[in-house]
């Protein structure tokens, strides 16, 4: 498996989770992105964008990273564009720091959209900003790590058919939730969660910290 890191814009809070998941990680910075790395203590090996939102002190921090350059005028994100360059070196797996947050409401909803493709298409992706984070849910069964207590939602992208939760405090069994709802916000987890989905395009979107960090 060949994990890349995707530093994006948003917000980004270096926790110990955040920093395991990072660990021996290929980086890639998009523009501002970049303000990620010393925190976490990594190198980005390629640093994208139009650099619109890069400043003088981020250029400064930063004169030999590579970097390729994007015009203003374009019709890909520089989140997006930092995704397509890790598969092209092989990604088979991303984690997308500063997915969450920031400035640009379209750009995390973008983030968001993007995961739930690349899943589809086989790719293992984690969404997070050290205190939040969103797994895009495959068809079928999926367990996760998180601790006992830990709070999560399950945000449908789409009508989710089919939907089982297991090892939480409001467990479900095989339910159909349509678009919009609220059935399956703001719950717990009780030991190992289990997600199961049948149909649909959902978001896991979890909050660690502090439960683990604190």
């Amino acid at each position: 498996m060949s994990r890349f890191t995707l530093l994006l814009g948003g917000d980004s809070t270096p926790t110990p989770r955040l920093r395991r998941q990072v660990a021996a990680t290929r980086v890639i910075a998009a523009d501002s992105g970049i303000r990620h790395a010393r925190s976490l203590s990594l190198v980005p090996e390629l640093w994208v964008g139009d650099f619109d939102s890069t400043t003088v002190l981020m250029e400064r921090a930063y004169p030999d990273t590579p970097r390729q350059m994007f015009p203003a005028e374009k019709d890909k994100t520089d989140g997006e564009l930092a995704a397509a360059i890790a598969l092209r070196e092989g990604a088979t797996s991303l984690v997308m720091v500063g997915a969450f947050g920031g400035q640009r409401a379209d750009h995390a909803f973008l983030h968001l959209a993007l995961a739930a493709r690349l899943c589809e298409e086989g790719m293992e992706v984690i969404l997070s900003s050290g205190s939040q984070e969103g797994h895009p849910l495959r068809h079928g069964r999926t367990v996760f790590d998180f601790d006992d207590g830990t709070l999560f939602s399950v945000i449908g992208l789409t009508d989710l058919s089919g939907l089982t939760v297991g090892g939480a405090k409001w467990p479900l069994r095989a339910v159909d939730v349509p678009l919009g709802s609220s059935l399956t916000v703001s719950n717990e987890t009780r030991g190992r969660l289990e997600i199961k989905l049948k149909g649909g395009r959902g978001l896991l979107i979890a909050h660690p910290y502090p439960a683990e960090d604190a």
